[in-house]
């Protein structure tokens, strides 16, 4: 059984609110390849950065998808798929983990929203999350514009 940290959505918000001003595609780089001290904090900033990424293109949607020990993250905006840099196997594990328990969810496959606050406003995405097999995904849709 997973605990559920109620903060863990909150400093999502906060992580996003933190690196709104930076250059995301530079942080992001950087941040999949990081090997900090604290998993939990090095996943939550990469989800953050995407998140900020995939806002900036005024996308549709982001995907996180494992198969195996195949990781990919891309971003659809405007019909166009652009692959994000991926993070490490134990940093996307630790990504799904942490957007369940904001979600609290333990479900194999969990569809529900999840309202982020930024400085700018509030936006309700869409989150999907799925494990079957080998293979696990997080497909997080925006809000249209």
């Amino acid at each position: 059984m997973q605990l559920h940290d109620p903060n863990l959505h909150q400093k999502l918000i906060e992580m996003c609110d933190c690196y709104l001003d930076t250059d995301f595609p530079v942080q992001l780089r950087q941040a999949a390849i990081a090997k900090g001290s604290d998993p939990q904090e090095e996943a939550m900033k990469y989800l953050a950065l995407a998140l900020l990424h995939a806002l900036t293109l005024r996308a549709e949607k982001l995907s996180f998808r494992r198969k195996k020990e195949d990781l990919s993250v891309t971003v659809t905006a405007d019909g166009e798929k652009n692959s994000l840099p991926a993070p490490t196997p134990a940093m996307f594990g630790k990504i799904i983990e942490l957007m369940r328990a904001i979600l609290h969810s333990e479900a194999a496959k969990e569809k529900t929203a999840l309202a982020l606050g930024l400085r700018s406003g509030d936006l309700e995405l869409q989150v999907k999350v799925e494990q079957e097999g080998d293979k696990e995904s997080l497909k997080i849709k925006f809000p249209k514009n």
